[in-house]
């Protein structure tokens, strides 16, 4: 079944299981498809057919997912735009994509009004918040829906890329990708009906929408939703709401486990703890599993691209394959391989390419970029790994944040990994900054934990003990926080910058 299809059979299944809760506002199966049905009927009488672009610009909230069903019922094609975007940003996105229509949150009206000209060129507009003309909609019960037969290949979804360099790329994803998607998460995380899982990721992108919340409502369970990242009521949620599956950054684990309140909650439903976006330090995944020792710890690796989804590693590896990604996912093919697309043998540095059924149909209106990103049925995602002797895959680094000194490759993520391992501190990225001998040359940001001091000289220390000469930062300048994107990401172009 396409994800609608199981939406559908679910509703009549199992009509009053809830399916979100927000805000302790609970749905149900059964109203949540009569309110997407609805917004579907509503763009349906407004003349838009199958792949007409809706944008939707919303905080998170449980009608977030309203809205995705509703495109996926009509086979309209649902963009989701990120809400920490600059008004320039935004409007880039909306005159790519050319949508049509915009259903947005009204507290983020003053990046709208910032755009007037491109917001006079969409033919429908439904807010949430003042005036809530979505919810009107939604509540509407004399609209009708003309149910229609989505075929696999309608591109239901478009994610545009971060944007970490140049323009942000429109990643367009079909029926077939998203129901594929849906399915081997369920297998992978082993989702049932039975799971409660917590969402304090933006659901605007592809991560807390793909690998979790169309996955666990595709097994038949409830997706908790929160509009942000927040530690107490994190931690409060996580206990009271009696969650099964949490999903953060290892940034956002960092900052629980180094509170006290962590230790007190009583979470003897929780099994699941999934991270990704970038590695986890092997002594933050220690904590977890002292801590949590009932728990499982599971990794996450993919790309908008793959929907994302490319491989997973999980428990029993959590602590002897450190710094690995782990195994593809069910149906998935990895392969690491040279500049000439040969596979090389494990142990070897080269790009890692995907194959699959989750994998984009393309990006929008970019026909060079999608040959480029896909060959022979591969994806080439851009990042530098190995496999090892089992079949595990580790990454080595992004292609273009990998440092050449003096001819010598240094990878930030090995400098990361040692840095991490101080005490001290509580974030850590490394970039290239140009040299005039060595042509560049490794330089270490470091964000401490709160009431902590380290000078430069301690951290060269201990790095000086376990790195070899020409991997040293040449350079550590203390910050408060590291940049990040919506994915949890370090943006390392603005600490190039």
């Amino acid at each position: 079944m396409l994800v609608a299809e199981r939406l559908a059979y679910l509703a009549k299944e199992q009509p009053t299981k809830i399916i979100t809760s927000f805000k302790g506002r609970e749905t149900s199966y059964e109203d949540m498809f009569e309110q997407a049905k609805r917004l579907a009927g509503y763009f349906q009488s407004k003349g838009y057919k199958q792949e007409d672009i809706i944008a939707v610009y919303l905080i998170n909230s449980d009608y977030f997912l309203t809205c995705y069903y509703a495109c996926q019922l009509g086979g309209f094609t649902i963009l989701p735009i990120n809400t920490k975007l600059t008004a320039a940003e935004v409007n880039y996105i909306f005159s790519h994509s050319e949508a049509k229509a915009l259903i947005y949150d009204t507290r983020l009206q003053t990046i709208l009004d910032d755009i007037p000209e491109t917001m006079n060129c969409f033919d429908n507009l439904l807010c949430l918040g003042e005036e809530d003309t979505l919810l009107t909609v939604l509540n509407d019960e004399s609209l009708l829906f003309d149910e229609i037969k989505i075929d696999e290949n309608t591109t239901t979804v478009i994610f545009y890329t971060s944007g970490t360099t140049g323009k942000p790329k429109g990643v367009m994803l079909s029926a077939a990708n998203v129901r594929a998607t849906a399915k081997l998460y369920v297998e992978a995380l082993e989702l049932n009906s039975t799971d409660r899982m917590q969402i304090v990721a933006p659901l605007f992108h592809c991560a807390a929408s793909h690998v979790f919340s169309i996955p666990v409502i595709y097994a038949g369970g409830t997706v908790v939703i929160e509009e942000g990242f927040s530690p107490e009521q994190t931690m409060d949620t996580l206990e009271k709401e009696k969650i099964t599956v949490f999903f953060g950054v290892p940034a956002m684990y960092s900052i629980l486990l180094n509170s006290s309140k962590m230790e007190t909650l009583r979470l003897s439903n929780l099994r699941l703890f999934t991270y990704g976006a970038s590695p986890m330090p092997f002594e933050l995944i220690r904590k977890i599993k002292v801590m949590f020792p009932e728990v499982k710890v599971q990794n996450i690796y993919g790309q908008t691209e793959n929907s994302p989804a490319a491989t997973t590693l999980k428990d029993h590896y959590a602590l002897v394959k450190v710094g690995s990604v782990g195994e593809p996912v069910p149906g998935t093919e990895i392969q690491v391989v040279n500049e000439h697309g040969k596979a090389l043998p494990s142990g070897q540095v080269g790009e890692i390419v995907v194959k699959g059924p989750q994998l984009m149909k393309g990006y929008l209106k970019n026909e060079e970029a999608t040959r480029q990103a896909i060959r022979n049925g591969w994806l080439y995602t851009g990042d530098l790994g190995r496999m090892d002797e089992d079949g595990l895959l580790y990454i080595v680094d992004r292609k273009k944040d990998m440092i050449i000194r003096g001819g010598e490759n240094v990878f930030p993520v090995e400098v990361e990994e040692v840095l991490y391992e101080i005490p001290e501190v509580l974030e850590a990225a490394v970039i290239g900054v140009p040299h005039s001998i060595y042509g560049e040359v490794p330089k270490a940001f470091v964000v401490l934990k709160e009431g902590k001091q380290l000078t430069q000289d301690e951290v060269l220390s201990t790095c000086s003990k376990k790195l070899a000469k020409y991997k040293l930062p040449v350079e550590v300048e203390f910050i408060e926080v590291l940049p990040r994107n919506a994915s949890g990401k370090v943006l390392k172009t603005v600490l190039r910058n």
